[in-house]
């Protein structure tokens, strides 16, 4: 079964193939999703990498998290799911009226 890993405080510098190439040297990678800034276009910083396996993925995290890569300790663990409703942003919602004034 495969597991997703958040990998995250990683250089803005670093590319989607670059995430990749992070873990194809040594595992099997299913997907990988960098996720940029939907203005800019600009990395966050952060991503996420699906494994083929479960050992392969612990063994993934035991080796990278906390590997210098451009000068920041890059962190890798488990990815948590996304939480009911999709992810955080501005809240919403709620029955106002604007004051005219």
């Amino acid at each position: 079964m495969s597991k997703k890993l958040y990998v995250g405080n990683l250089p803005y510098s670093v590319s989607q193939a670059d995430l990749e190439g992070l873990f194809s040297e040594k595992w099997t990678v299913l997907s990988t999703n960098l996720i940029a800034d939907k203005y800019s276009g600009r990395s966050k910083g952060f991503g996420f990498v699906e494994i083929e396996s479960d050992e392969d993925a612990a063994a993934a995290i035991e080796e990278l998290n906390g590997k210098e890569v451009d000068g920041r300790a890059i962190v890798v663990n488990e990815a948590k799911p996304m939480k009911e409703g999709g992810g955080g942003g501005r809240g919403g919602g709620g029955d106002f009226k604007r004051k005219r004034y």
